[in-house]
Formats: C-alpha cells, structure tokens, sequence
C-alpha cells in the first residue's frame, strides 16, 4: 500500500492494537502478516507526523521488523539495532505503541534503543557501526554460559563501511560464534543482484542439505588438499558470480542472498532456516528507505528525520527550512568562500554532508570535497596525510563523533603539530537525540592536547570569523559550535582573523565578571543587565586570555563562568587551574552542565535542568553572592 500523505488522525489499526508484545505476534498467522505491515505503516506516518522524529529509516525495515520477532522468540533472542534510526517499529512491536507519541519528548521515549527503557532493546545505541561487536560479545557470553538464545545484528549499508563494523565481522569469523548479521541494504552501496537466479542461489544457501554437504564436503576433502582447494575455489567463484557475499565468506561468514526485504514470506522462510544454523551467518536484504511513503521513497534524506507536522501546513513536502542560518550553514558558506581563493582547501566528513552543511560546497568545489563514510577515525588520519602534503584540510565533525577519533586527534594530528582545521558541530546540548549525541565533552576533551588551539564562538558572525582563525593559524584549530541557529546577529562578508587567545568585554559591570564561552552568551547578556555584571566574551578555551582574566580578578569580588560542556575538566576549570598557578584566592563559580548525562528533550527543558538558561545562571550568582556576603559577615563580626 502507498501513501502520499501524513495523516492528521489516529488511524484504524485493529491488528496493530491487538499486539502488546512479540508474543501476541507470533500467536498471528503468517497470512496477517503484511495487514499489520500496512498498519505499522500508517501508524508510524501518524506519531512521526504527531512528534517528529526519524521517519523514512523506519518505515524501510517494517516487513524485517516484523519477521525478526515473529521468528526469533524476543527478548530471549536478542536484537540488536545499528545507529537505531530505524527502531521505531520494533518499538511499537514490544509494547511501547501508545507510548510512541511521546518520543523525543521530555520524559517521554528516547528516539534510540535503550537498555532501561524496555527488556527488548539489548544494547544501547546512538552512534553507528557498533551493533556487531555488541551482538559478539553477547553470542560469545551465551556460549560460555551453555545457553542456546540466538543473536542478532541489523546493520545498514552504510554503517558497515565503519572500520569497526569490519573488525568485529573479522573477529566473529575466527570465534566461529552462532550469531546472525542482518545487513539492510536500501542506498546500493553493494551491488544488487536480482532475477530468479540470485533468488535460487540464496534459497540453497539458507537450506540444510546446502550447509550439511558444504560441512560434510571439508571433512572428506580435509586430507586432499588440492581436491579441497578446487572445491573452495569453485564455491567461491559461483557465488562470486551472482552475489557480492564473496569479502564476507572470506572472513568466514556464510553469506546468504540478496533478497527482497519486504518480502515478507521470503523473509520469515530464510530467518527460519537460518535459524538452525552454527557458526556465523549474514544476510543481506535490499530495502527502500521511507518504503510505503511515495515523499519519503523519492527523497530518502529529505525525509530521514522531520519536525512536528503544523496541521495548517501541507503534508506533502518536508518542512521549510528556518529564515535565519543554521550554524552547519555558516559553515557550508565559509567552506565555499574560501575554496573560491585557496585550491588547497579540502572539505572532509564522515557521511555527513548534509547535517554539516557541505551540500553546497561538495556541487561546486567537487575535486576539494571527500566523504569517507561513516569512518571518524579514518577522516581525521586522512586529513593529517593531506596536511603533509601541503593541503588546507578542514574536517566537519559533530561533537558526538570526534570522540570517536580521540586517538587519531592527539597522534596523527596534534603531535605532529599538522595544519588541520576541525569544524565542530552540534556542540553542548542538542535535544531530542539525547546523551548518545550530545557534545558536552569536547572542551574537557580537546583543551588537554598540546598544540590544539580551542575556539567557541558566541554567534554566528563570530563564528565565521573564527573559521577563519582557525584556517588561518599554522597548526591544528577547532572550531566548536551548537546545533541550530543562533541569536540573529549579523553576518559580516569580510573575513577577519583575530587575535589568538583574546577574548572581549561585552559590558562592564562591578562586582561580579562573568567569563562565558560560546553559545551560553546571549542568556549571560540578560544575567549580566539584572546584576549589574561585567560580561566577558572569553572565544578562546585554549589559550586563555590570561592577561584579562587577571585584570576582572582584581576588580571584582566574584568570578563565574559559564559553559555549555561538563564543568568536569571542562572551561571553567582551565581558569581555576590558572589562577592556582598564579597563587590567586578568588571566589569563583564554575556552571556547566552537571556531572551526568542529560536525558532528551527540547533544547530548552535540558538548558534549564542544567541551570544554564538566564534564569538558572542569575538564581546561582545570586546564591554565591550571598553566600560571600554571609562570609564576609561572620569574619567582620568575629574580628
């Protein structure tokens, strides 16, 4: 069934309504199967249109979805999900159907599997590639505890071009481990077989009589070693013919299809005779991303993830882009800018061309862009190899994601001291995704390497300009900003370095000087106006603006600052580790984002639980203050 439309309405789902856990879906006969695909269908178009959320990922795997539970006995049979865009159905599965209209909603359903969340979600996730060493080290657990429950990995075409993806399938290969890999994949990234052959083929690799003979054949061949050479030749060569499962034969999986995965009888015939097999297995199913949705079937990344639908605007196209530039946009633009003067300036993601803003550079400059897929670790290595040469790389990268590449970072980048640019974004909170995506470490992180310089601007002129530092300073930069758009403030078309390690006063107050880093700026201006402050654009992390964060020690009674990233190790402690050097007693207040992981939810609602909205900063000056006037009191009256 096609739909061109997100309904308004909870549509009839009588099917769908009767299933409360996978359980009551394998009571179902498989006839009554793809009527529940269809209502899975319409009911995810409804509470993704009613919350927003990951959209055309979901409704690609609905028929695999479907035909994992009702084959597999869940939650004794593990499954689990890669990157966990497309986990929506296998929510509404194992009994979180109604519970769906609060995802990504404070309180409500985190967007990702979750372990606390449901017995169903095994493993945890948020970034990709990690579905199959977690689904190993649970098979090689299994084993040594003599339980036979099976295990299961669904990953995308994409996410297995990660190094980490190939690691745990090398590793699962000489473990001989009884699990199963489910590669999804809807983007072609390895060539489609079709017709009745390839069809054939994948029957007989999923049969018993395939596998016993394929077993059988070794042993009598074991002590004949050329016989056993032509027979392992000529396997290979066969299903190097019609499949592209040879590279995971190599490694030593049994590689079974391609076959059609929403297809669901085909489907629930192979996961069956899979099943009842040992060792290491993959199989590769061709999907369509946003299946069922004909918006979502023409523009898969369009429609990847979406806003809350406004009823009074149309449902037939993907929601307008804000008016004001997003922070990813002011990076595409500065990219573009500057490869108009500078050939040697090579644009880098890791298959995040879009979230990053580079759509625009990758048409115009294509020779200067590189997309290494989903590898963090690799993007970061390459752009050190090029800075070698000679080359201007500048590395786009969420926050989330750098992680990822620590190692590479310090080894590869900073300790050679090599020119690379690193353009950080969603940096501090980012919302709905939650703590799998937040990017409140990087300043804890990246202010301990040596010869890294660390940049926050406060807006989105500041943010351009400090680009351009960065790009301009013979060394390794990074350049942090937040998700989304930022106060509106004017965006200068000239480019400007400024000085390295120079902050600046925003307003002179007395008494109390708040030292902010980036993005918490605008909220500290109205702090700053209530209290009579003096407010301090500090820009740089790394190195610290020493000289004026002497000068507001000695002219004020209080110092605070202010950070959208862990206080642990974070911006703040940078400035009480300086003034310990120097010998200097002050008062100081460090406010940041606690030591924990914040839960999902507007933006907003988690600046607020950290106390870093206006009035969480004021209300904890003011506590302060208090507090060193309560002091000052008790000594005056003591002497």
């Amino acid at each position: 069934m096609m739909f061109n439309e997100l309904p308004l309405i909870r549509p009839a789902t009588p099917l769908l309504d009767q299933i409360d856990s996978p359980a009551r879906l394998r009571a179902l006969s498989e006839d009554s199967l793809p009527q529940l695909a269809d209502e899975m269908r319409q009911y995810l178009l409804y509470s993704v249109g009613k919350t927003g959320g990951h959209f055309s990922s979901g409704l690609g795997v609905i028929e695999l979805t479907i035909a994992l539970h009702y084959v597999y006995n869940t939650p004794n049979d593990q499954l689990i999900w890669d990157v966990g865009h497309q986990a929506y159905p296998h929510k509404l599965l194992t009994g979180r159907r109604e519970a769906l209209l609060s995802i990504r909603q404070r309180h409500g359903l985190a967007g990702f599997p979750k372990r606390d969340e449901s017995p169903f979600d095994a493993f945890g996730v948020g970034h990709s590639s990690t579905s199959i060493s977690a689904a190993l080290g649970m098979s090689i657990a299994l084993a040594m505890q003599k339980r036979e429950d099976q295990v299961v990995a669904i990953i995308g075409d994409g996410a297995i071009t990660a190094g980490m993806a190939f690691e745990a399938l090398n590793h699962a290969g000489h473990t001989h481990s009884n699990m199963l890999v489910v590669l999804n994949d809807n983007d072609m990234s390895i060539s489609e077989n079709v017709g009745g052959l390839s069809h054939y083929f994948s029957r007989i690799w999923a049969s018993r009589t395939y596998n016993s003979l394929r077993e059988g054949g070794k042993k009598v061949l074991e002590n004949l070693p050329t016989a056993r050479e032509l027979a392992k030749r000529t396997e290979e060569h066969m299903k190097g013919m019609v499949s592209p499962g040879s590279l995971f034969e190599a490694v030593g999986f049994n590689y079974i299809g391609p076959i059609d995965g929403h297809d669901l009888p085909r489907l629930i015939t192979h996961l069956n005779r899979i099943k009842d097999l040992s060792g290491p297995q993959l199989l590769h199913i061709k999907t369509q991303k946003g299946h069922g949705f004909a918006p979502a079937e023409h523009d898969p990344i369009g429609w990847h993830a979406l806003s809350k639908i406004d009823p009074q605007n149309t449902l037939k196209s993907a929601p307008a882009k804000p008016s004001r530039p997003k922070y990813s946009d002011i990076f595409g633009q500065f990219l573009c800018d500057m490869a108009e003067h500078d050939p040697k300036l090579i644009g880098i993601t890791p298959a995040m061309r879009e979230g990053s803003g580079m759509v625009e550079f990758s048409r115009r400059f294509p020779s200067q862009y590189q997309d290494v897929a989903i590898a963090e670790q690799h993007a970061v290595t390459l752009a050190a190899g090029m800075a070698c040469e000679g080359m201007k790389p500048v590395v786009a990268i969420y926050s989330t994601f750098l992680q990822r590449a620590y190692d590479q970072l310090i080894h590869d980048v900073a300790l050679q001291n090599l020119d690379v640019l690193f353009g950080i974004d969603r940096s501090g909170i980012v919302g709905e995704d939650g703590p799998t995506h937040a990017g409140v470490f990087d300043l804890s992180f990246l202010r301990c390497i040596p010869n890294l310089i660390v940049m926050a601007p406060s807006d989105e002129n500041e943010c351009r300009q400090l680009l351009y530092t960065g790009y301009n300073y013979n060394g390794p930069a990074a350049v942090r900003y937040p998700r989304g758009t930022g106060p509106g403030t004017t965006i200068e078309t000239t480019m400007t370095a400024l000085p390295i390690g120079k902050g600046a006063i925003r307003r002179e107050g007395q008494h109390t000087a708040i030292l902010c880093f980036g993005a918490p700026l605008t909220a500290c201006r109205t702090v700053a106006e209530n209290l009579n402050a003096t407010l301090v654009d500090m820009r740089f992390v790394k190195p610290l603006d020493e000289a004026l964060i002497l000068k507001m020690a000695e002219q004020h009674e209080l110092l605070v600052t202010v950070e959208e990233n862990t206080t642990r190790g974070g911006a703040g402690s940078a400035i009480n580790e300086f003034l310990a050097e120097q010998g200097i007693v002050q008062p100081l207040l460090n406010l940041g984002v606690p030591d924990q992981f914040i839960e999902h939810g507007k933006p907003a609602e988690m600046l607020k639980e950290c106390g870093l909205d206006a009035e969480g900063i004021e209300k904890a000056i003011r506590l302060r203050l208090a507090k060193i006037a309560e002091r000052a009191s008790a000594i005056r009256n003591v002497v």
